[in-house]
């Protein structure tokens, strides 16, 4: 199934997506993102900016229906040192998402694609997918942009392994949407994680709100890097569109509707 442009559900039509659902579609797609600072050089809607592209770009290429982006997540570790971050939290995250999940379902898709844009909903996200899956309410999975595949996760560590308004974010951002990169205000500010022992919060690790170096980002690579997340959700979506339960597969001798 293959659409000319990307199809958002905010778009269309009750008739519209019935007629959808009727053609036999049963996935539906969340961006989940954040809106917080990202250092002194990026808009606080990067994580959004970047989600929403993603998801664009791979619904264009698959037909797959698309819910617009959450735009707040669990930020809570951005503090309130830099203004900008405006967060739900864990719990609420969770507790939305499962809400959201379920109107999903009441709207006729049987299987849902969370596509997430930021580490700070990792933890939350595995905790609403497990509450969903018991409930059995919907198929449900979800994939982290930078964590696709191994090229992916290896361009976006390169400078950091706890990473954030990095070369690999400023790369996606000079290529998507540089009017909202503030070059003049690019510095690099190190990872000062490895090592230790708790966990802490980005105002005890970094000095602007950055880790990493963002003075390595450049279009080109984001226009590299895009390429290679899209390309990997495509596939995502497709096998997730297929997929059956483990016991249902065909290597075990039996089908599955």
């Amino acid at each position: 199934m293959h659409a000319a442009k990307p199809r958002l559900l905010a778009e269309m039509t009750w008739p519209q997506i019935q007629e959808l659902i009727d053609s036999g579609e049963r996935l539906c797609v969340l961006p989940v993102a954040a809106t917080e600072q990202h250092g002194r050089h990026l808009a606080a809607g990067t994580d959004t900016v970047i989600a929403e592209e993603i998801c664009r770009a791979a619904s264009a290429r698959t037909g797959v229906p698309t819910l617009p982006p959450l735009w707040a997540g669990s930020s809570d570790a951005h503090t309130t040192i830099w203004p900008g971050t405006f967060s739900l939290g864990p719990r609420l995250l969770i507790e939305v998402v499962v809400a959201l999940a379920r109107w999903v379902r009441s709207s006729g898709f049987e299987r849902l694609l969370i596509v997430n844009a930021h580490v700070g909903n990792v933890g939350p996200l595995r905790v609403a997918i497990d509450e969903l899956r018991t409930a059995g309410l919907l198929r449900v999975g979800v994939v982290h942009w930078f964590e696709l595949s191994d090229k992916i996760a290896r361009r976006v560590t390169a400078d950091a392994r706890d990473w954030h308004a990095h070369a690999a974010e400023t790369s996606l951002m000079l290529h998507l949407r540089p009017d909202l990169v503030c070059r003049d205000e690019i510095s690099d500010d190190p990872d000062r994680t490895d090592g230790v022992v708790f966990s802490y919060t980005v105002a005890e690790t970094s000095r602007t709100g950055t880790t990493g170096s963002p003075s390595m980002g450049s279009a080109e690579e984001g226009a590299e890097l895009l390429e290679l997340v899209v390309g990997a959700l495509v596939e995502r979506i497709e096998a997730a569109r297929r997929e059956q339960p483990p016991t249902l597969s065909k290597s075990t001798g039996m089908t599955g509707a």
